[in-house]
């Protein structure tokens, strides 16, 4: 098997993963195993196989179906954080954003530039000149740039640059360069690179107990959320990476100490890229007194985020609600010239940050607090969990948990993910070069070449090789244009999708790319993809009428004025079909 083909999460390929996981007995036991498929979960998979283990990664629903498919997108240095005088952290992320630009993930992590508007003309342009300008020179440091210096912009440039900016307000801008990423295509790709590795990865697995020896956790006991089958996985060594399910697993392992992690909500709302005239590749970022205004360009629409609020529902049911669309369309208004207004949005996406807090009572004795931003600790013997942390970070992250969960059993075993890209990036850059002959041969327009190329890198050339097989995949999708009806197919033969939920949130954006949440391309989409995965008449129907509903569920929270409704519509109304 090449690795190509090993990286494949083909539906019959998933019930060989499984296969293996249910082989790793007591007297073989797998060297480590992951729980939690987000970004910090997927990413120490990643690590650890390419260190030589033997290795599983379970996810209880889909691959990055939590926070970390909804994001801001953007792989960035953390600006901010100047501001709190955390150096260190700062040179930290804008290193591995460099890295990502240039070496590991460059099909999935492009430069952005955004301006900075001032609104007091020697206050604003000294105290943020001054910070931006550090920024930068942390970026020059013993490494090539790999994004642009930054630049001062007078008003009549500001207004040149992004005439959307209300000049009557804004005296000038800076502007300066970061990256932005594509979230949930990045974690899927670590999966698929973990498992390019020889992991074995099974989504929609869920743990539903922790496995001990006398004190020590030894693995989990599992079930197979789509057949309902509970088998046991044995493990050297376990990793939670939960984000904001932390400390349920914890309680559910019976640790006695653990992380602390609260919830923070973040919305994000879409708009179309004529309401807002800018240069090309050029967003904003401006500060509220809550949280920080991005308004980024995305494909053909903008994203504009974010909010910052305490969750205290289930986090399994991330919300919006009407007060929290309408705060971000005022804080956005406070710089456009021209109001956006509620039928201007065109979706809208709720994350949850996991806020990493003092360790708990007891927990110091056997834990590293590696920065301001996220922890690795061991809260059981045999049981090290992470937490906290910015995307930008995860590979240091995964590198840190794995270290520390192998530091008495491998300590000579160091990680590599520094030098070895993900899945994508080997012949991406030759893909790029011969783009013009690839969009003449299947009649591609520049924007929807670059798309692709965005999504897939080097492995455009798999998705290619469908429509070579059938032409009618090449065609777009009727309610969807912006994808191919190949990228559906693709979902399924390769990226592990299991339902129909999975491909319009996670496979595709168009949950929040239009207006109807994706509800008119599910009947389409469910007819191309029902014969990969054995759906019968009875069975496409529940999908599409499952998705239907959830849809209809968020769209009714966001015009509630609570979390507490807002949650309770989504839990009355599950994003995949529950199983019998």
């Amino acid at each position: 098997m090449t690795d190509q083909q090993r990286s494949a999460l083909t539906p019959a390929g998933r019930a060989e993963h499984l296969a293996r996981l249910r082989a790793a007995t007591a007297e073989n036991p797998l060297d480590v195993l992951v729980v939690g498929g987000g970004v910090n979960g997927a990413g120490a998979a990643f690590d650890a196989a390419t260190r030589g283990l033997s290795v599983g990664l379970v996810e209880a629903r889909d691959w990055s179906s939590g926070t970390s498919s909804r994001s801001s997108k953007l792989m960035h240095g953390g600006l901010r954080y100047l501001q709190m005088l955390d150096f260190k952290l700062v040179a930290e992320a804008l290193r591995e954003r460099d890295l990502l630009i240039r070496h590991t993930a460059p099909h999935l992590v492009k430069p952005i530039k955004f301006v900075f508007p001032f609104f007091k003309h020697v206050v604003d342009r000294a105290f943020i000149g001054s910070g931006v300008m550090l920024y930068d020179a942390m970026q020059s440091v013993g490494r090539k740039r790999a994004v642009p210096m930054h630049r001062h912009l007078l008003h009549g440039k500001m207004l040149e640059v992004f005439p959307a900016l209300d000049g009557d307000k804004a005296v000038g801008a800076l502007e300066y360069s970061d990256a932005q990423v594509d979230d949930a295509r990045f974690v899927l790709m670590l999966v698929r690179s973990a498992a390019q590795h020889d992991a074995a990865v099974a989504n929609y697995t869920r743990v539903v107990d922790y496995l001990h020896e006398g004190e020590r956790v030894s693995g989990a006991r599992v079930r197979d959320e789509e057949t309902g089958e509970e088998f046991e996985i044995h493990a050297r060594q376990t990793i939670l990476a939960g984000g904001v399910w932390t400390q349920d697993q914890q309680e559910l392992a019976g640790a006695d100490a653990g992380l602390e992690v609260l919830a923070s909500k973040g919305i994000h709302i879409t708009v179309a890229r004529d309401r807002i005239p800018a240069a090309p590749d050029t967003g904003i970022i401006t500060q509220t007194e809550k949280s920080v205004l991005f308004i980024i360009p995305w494909d053909e629409y903008w994203v504009i985020g974010t909010t910052d609020t305490p969750w205290q529902q289930d986090v399994a049911h991330p919300a919006a609600t009407s007060d929290d669309i309408d705060y971000v369309l005022e804080h956005a208004n406070a710089v456009l010239a021209d109001d956006l207004s509620r039928e201007d949005v065109i979706g809208v996406y709720t994350g949850l940050r996991p806020l990493l807090q003092p360790l708990k009572k007891g927990s110091d004795a056997g834990s590293t607090k590696v920065s301001r931003e996220h922890t690795v600790m061991e809260v059981e013997p045999g049981l090290s969990a992470v937490a906290g942390g910015k995307y930008t970070t995860y590979r240091v992250m995964a590198e840190d948990v794995v270290d520390f969960a192998l530091r008495e059993t491998e300590p000579g075993r160091p990680s590599l993910t520094r030098s070895i890209p993900v899945l994508g990036a080997q012949g991406y850059q030759a893909l790029v070069r011969d783009k013009d002959r690839l969009a003449a041969r299947y009649g591609f327009d520049q924007v929807r070449i670059d798309r692709l190329l965005f999504r897939y890198g080097a492995l455009l050339s798999d998705v290619l090789a469908l429509i070579d097989e059938d032409p009618s995949l090449g065609t777009p999708l009727e309610h969807a244009p912006r994808y191919l009806r190949a990228e559906a197919v693709y979902a399924v033969r390769a990226e592990g999708a299991l339902h129909l939920a999975d491909i319009l949130q996670r496979r595709t954006r168009l949950d929040y790319e239009t207006r109807d949440r994706g509800v008119a391309a599910a009947d389409e989409v469910a007819a191309l993809v029902g014969p990969e995965l054995g759906w019968d008449d009875e069975a496409r129907r529940r999908e599409i009428e499952t998705y239907r509903d959830f849809i209809a569920a968020r769209l009714e929270g966001e015009r509630t004025t609570s979390d507490e409704q807002a949650a309770a519509r989504l839990a009355d109304a599950p994003e995949v079909p529950r199983r019998g």
